[in-house]
C-alpha cells in the first residue's frame, strides 16, 4: 500500500515538474523574442521620413540621415530602399534609370542621394535669374527675405553688394528710403532694422516697388526738370490772375458810370 502512493505521488511529482519546465521554456522564448519585436516597432516608428522637398533636395536629405541616426540606421540597401519607399510617382520618374537598374549594394544611397540632388537642384543661370526678376518679398520679415535670396544665390553669387541692391530693390519704397542712409551698417543689421520698421509701420504701408525697374538718372533730370517747368507756369497764372479779374471789375465800373448820366 505504502509502495502504491508513494508510485501515485512519484508520478504526480513528474507531472507538476514537466508542467513547471514548459512555463519555463514558455517564459524563455517570450523573454527573447519581445526585445526583438519591441525593436521592429521602435524601428518602424522613428524612421518616419519626412515629405521629399523638391526644391531644397539636399536639405531634405540632412533631415533623412537625422532620421537614419536615430534608429541606428547604417545599411546602404535600406537606406536606398527607405529613400525610394518615399518618392512619389513623378520623383520617381526622375531616378527611374536608378531605380530600374539599381546600382552595386554599397552604392545605391549615396547613387540615388547625388542623383536626386543634382536632376534637382537648379543651374547657376536659373538661379541668377530668379534672384534678378522674380523672387518678392511677399509676406516675409526683410531679414527672412535675406536669408531666403542667400540660399538660393548659394555659390552664384558671393559679392554682398550686389545681393545687397536685389534685396533693398524688392523692400517698400518708405523702408528703402530710410536705409539709403545707413550704408556703412553690415547687411545683417540692415535687415534687422528693416524687420523693426516693418513692425512699427505695419504691413498697410507696404508699397512694393520690384515691378517697375529704378528709372535711369537722365530720366529723373528730365522730370525734375517738367515739374520746375509745370510749377514756374502755374505761379505765373495764378500771379496773374487776380490782375485780370480787377482790370475786368474796373472796366465794368467805368461802363456803369459812363451809362448813369443817360438815365
Amino acid at each position: 500500500m505504502a509502495d502504491r502512493e508513494l508510485e501515485q505521488r512519484l508520478q504526480q511529482l513528474t507531472l507538476e515538474n514537466a508542467v513547471l519546465q514548459q512555463k519555463l521554456t514558455d517564459i524563455g522564448s517570450t523573454s527573447e523574442s519581445t526585445p526583438k519585436y519591441e525593436e521592429q516597432a521602435v524601428c518602424q516608428v522613428a524612421v518616419k521620413l519626412p515629405p521629399f522637398w523638391p526644391d531644397k533636395p539636399a536639405v531634405w536629405f540632412g533631415q533623412v540621415e537625422a532620421q537614419f541616426d536615430i534608429a541606428g540606421i547604417v545599411g546602404d540597401n535600406t537606406k536606398y530602399n527607405y529613400v525610394i519607399g518615399r518618392l512619389d510617382q513623378k520623383l520617381a520618374g526622375e531616378i527611374e534609370d536608378i531605380i530600374t537598374r539599381p546600382p552595386p549594394i554599397g552604392q545605391r544611397y549615396k547613387k540615388v542621394n547625388d542623383e536626386l540632388v543634382r536632376r534637382l537642384s537648379m543651374s547657376e543661370e536659373q538661379r541668377v535669374r530668379q534672384l534678378i526678376s522674380v523672387e518678392e518679398l511677399g509676406d516675409r520679415r526683410p531679414s527672412q527675405f535675406l536669408r531666403h535670396l542667400r540660399s538660393l544665390a548659394g555659390n552664384t553669387l558671393t559679392d554682398e553688394n550686389i545681393l545687397r541692391q536685389l534685396w533693398m530693390r524688392r523692400l517698400p519704397q518708405n523702408i528703402q528710403a530710410i536705409l539709403a542712409s545707413q550704408s556703412e551698417l553690415s547687411l545683417d543689421k540692415i535687415a534687422d532694422l528693416a524687420d523693426k520698421i516693418t513692425e512699427i509701420s505695419g504691413p498697410s504701408h507696404q508699397v512694393y516697388s520690384c515691378a517697375m525697374p529704378a528709372p535711369a538718372p537722365s530720366v529723373l533730370d528730365s522730370l525734375v526738370k517738367t515739374v520746375e517747368d509745370l510749377s514756374k507756369q502755374v505761379a505765373s497764372l495764378t500771379n496773374s490772375h487776380p490782375r485780370g479779374r480787377s482790370r475786368s471789375k474796373s472796366i465794368s465800373r467805368q461802363r456803369s458810370r459812363g451809362a448813369s448820366p443817360r438815365n
